[in-house]
């Protein structure tokens, strides 16, 4: 008995041991290789702090920024990602800081970010989301990869471009009208346009994708919300390997639940839309998004069905792109505008000649030269898409350097919009006039350089229905209303899903 046991306690032992010895590897040995190997090749950066890595310092930096004064200044990226912008400046162009004992290489080199997101071999794929962003996103199409990716993407194509498109635009135009009735109520006095355009986004996605309306659906907008509070809240929390699977946090615990609820208001549309589709209510599923991922989901050809945990994905997926990315664009352009009068007398000028009164129509808005100006202005210095990420699971090489296996690459879209060499030195001013020969011919650079919306295949699937519809709110704004900016307004970006103003935007109305 007394061999056996003692049998029992070496085994246990050395399984302890082991399970010692590979944490020790996983936050220690292995990111200190690393960091030699990096900085072998001219790579610096803040040192590896044990377990944390660089999160303690960056969250200090990002305290210390907040509790700054909030100049209105258009220096974003020093505003948002303070620590990285911090960093260019002392470790050069490229770095490598530390998500906890995981590498991360930010790469703000043109040619650099050209020669990763153009490479064709798949040496770097998509990072898999941490916990709290998978449960609001699933695996859609931000999140997912390979052939479901091409998959979904090819579905969303359908939905989103060309003729579709066209198709959308009396229901964005019909949501805005209902935005500026409600406008009528504060003319002369301050309304905060950020919450409005909110409302709005939801609004229009909720007519061009789901065929219903922002009350509908308003339950599934505040769940959304409050899932993207707990992913900013959680942005630097480390949690140490093994103890944080076992034990849950009380974010851990509501986003859960959240997800829960979220899946089963979209089931909850699905039986009702399906019951509509029998009763011969609608042709088909309906030609709207939710109709055609229904379609796919009852496709009697297994390579074109999707799964019922596919649909959801995109639909969450469809909600929040759908309304996170418009509203920033449109809110930064508001505010741009109301704090440069001449260049709002200018947007308006040309949409009263080309548009007049009358609502806009896609071949007028085509020709809103100035406003594309302006909105690509706006985009440069506010881009929604923060950054670019990217993982290589085996050595790979970059221009003149050796990525290890496990190496998780950051580009940030901030870092290319404020680069002085690519922009010149006045790069935080607002000057439209940078893009009046096109976003080809904006910097005296022919490389990766303006990407608000990502850049390649992955390039969001909403870029044109987001344009379509900023276009759109800001013609009808703009044909009824001069707006200046409020004596309240605390400038205030932050980054949560978009960059979006952590304060709301206050503007006052003056009806024309």
């Amino acid at each position: 008995m007394g061999t056996l046991l003692m049998c029992f306690s070496s085994c246990l032992c050395f399984f302890l041991l082991v399970i010692l010895l590979k944490f020790l590897n996983k936050v220690w040995w292995a990111p200190i290789r690393v960091q030699s190997l990096m900085k072998s090749q001219g790579i610096e950066g803040p040192p590896y702090r044990f377990l944390y890595g660089s999160t303690t310092e960056i969250l200090n930096i990002i305290n210390a920024m907040d509790g700054s004064s909030q100049e209105l200044s258009h220096n974003t990226f020093a505003r948002i990602l303070p620590h990285a912008y911090s960093w260019v400046k002392v470790y050069g162009m490229n770095f490598l800081y530390w998500y906890g004992p995981q590498p991360h290489l930010m790469v703000t080199e043109p040619e650099l970010v050209k020669e990763i997101l153009s490479n064709k071999d798949g040496d770097y794929k998509k990072i898999p989301v941490e916990t709290h962003v998978k449960r609001l996103l699933g695996d859609g199409l931000v999140t997912s990869s390979g052939e479901k990716w091409f998959k979904m993407r090819k579905l969303g194509n359908q939905a989103f471009h060309g003729e579709s498109l066209k198709g959308m635009i009396p229901d964005m135009i019909a949501s805005v009208e209902v935005m500026l009735k409600r406008w009528r109520n504060h003319e002369g006095k301050e309304i905060d346009t950020f919450q409005e355009f909110k409302v709005l986004t939801s609004e229009v996605i909720s007519r061009t994708a789901f065929g219903s309306s922002y009350l509908e659906g308003q339950h599934i907008f505040d769940m959304i919300m409050n899932m993207i509070d707990i992913i900013y809240r959680n942005n630097y929390r480390i949690s140490i390997p093994f103890i944080g699977k076992i034990f849950k946090s009380s974010d851990d615990i509501e986003s859960e639940n959240l997800e829960k609820r979220v899946r089963e208001s979209i089931i909850k549309m699905m039986k009702k839309r399906e019951e509509e589709a029998t009763s011969g209510h609608l042709d088909g599923y309906g030609n709207d998004f939710f109709g055609l991922l229904l379609k796919a989901y009852h496709d009697p050809d297994n390579s074109k069905k999707i799964s019922v945990d596919d649909l959801i994905d995109e639909c969450k997926t469809i909600y929040v792109a759908g309304q996170e990315t418009t509203t920033s664009l449109l809110s930064w352009t508001v505010l741009l505008l109301a704090i440069c009068p001449d260049w709002q007398d200018k947007v308006r000028k040309e949409v009263l000649e080309l548009i007049g009164q009358q609502n806009p129509s896609p071949d007028r808005m085509t020709k809103l030269k100035i406003m594309s100006m302006v909105i690509n202005e706006s985009l440069r210095l506010y881009a929604p898409s923060n950054y670019l990420a990217r993982k290589v699971d085996k050595e790979v090489r970059l221009g003149n350097l050796i990525l290890p296996a496990n190496m998780e690459i950051y580009m940030s879209t901030l870092a290319h919009h404020y680069n002085p060499e690519i922009w010149g030195e006045d790069v935080h001013l607002f000057k439209p006039e940078r893009f009046a020969e096109g976003v080809a011919k904006a910097t005296n650079k022919s490389i990766a350089t303006f990407f608000p919306f990502g850049m390649g295949p992955r390039t969001c699937l909403g870029f044109n229905y987001a344009i379509i519809e900023g276009k759109i709110a800001l013609s009808m704004i703009l044909q009824r209303y001069r707006f200046t900016l409020s004596p309240t307004y605390v400038h205030h970006p932050v980054h949560l899903l978009t960059v979006c103003p952590k304060r709301g935007i206050q503007v006052i109305l003056q009806p024309l």
